[in-house]
């Protein structure tokens, strides 16, 4: 099943799960799980990559968070200034597995992936906002042990969905 048809979305924000990879022309990684992963190998061991991209990461995401009082410029410069910092940062090599592990993947993904909201003011750096709308979700399924039917399901997403755009204006949601 396709679950988009013909549509592409122009952004899509992902905690980095490959079989979301394509789903959009562009892709922005949820730097609240690279923080997390970071940390990880961190507290694995590694004190090469690992700290570093870590402290990478927190100024990116201090930058995003001055993105609504900052000129576009000024935003252009610090993604410059951060785009090469990634690069000297992926030339690092790692003390560890999991920061070896890590790094390997920012090669692999993390230059077009990391900084996508830097360039467009419509994009979030985390998607946060996607796993609070799924909470809910996710908590009545734990309590209520899955749903029993197919249709059962289907009415409590199309609550859900209602719920979820209610407040939204039109076009919106």
């Amino acid at each position: 099943m396709v679950f988009f048809g013909a549509a592409k979305p122009d952004v899509w924000i992902s905690d980095r799960l490959p079989a979301q990879a394509t789903h959009a022309r562009a892709h922005q990684a949820c730097l609240a799980h690279l923080i997390r992963d970071a940390q990880y190998a961190i507290d694995a061991g590694d004190k090469i990559f690992a700290p570093q991209f870590l402290a990478f990461l927190k100024q990116v995401c201090a930058i995003g968070r001055r993105r609504p009082t900052l000129s576009d410029a000024t935003i252009k410069s610090y993604a410059r200034d951060l785009a090469r910092e990634l690069e000297r940062l992926l030339a690092l090599e790692p003390t560890q597995k999991d920061g070896s592990h890590l790094r390997a993947t920012m090669q692999l993904d993390a230059s077009d992936k990391l900084l996508v909201f830097m360039t467009r003011r419509d994009v979030e750096p985390t998607n946060n906002g996607c796993e609070r709308e799924l909470r809910p979700s996710v908590i009545f399924r734990k309590v209520t042990n899955y749903f029993r039917s197919h249709w059962g399901a289907a009415v409590y997403a199309d609550i859900r969905s209602i719920v979820a755009t209610a407040g939204s204006p039109v076009g919106e949601g």
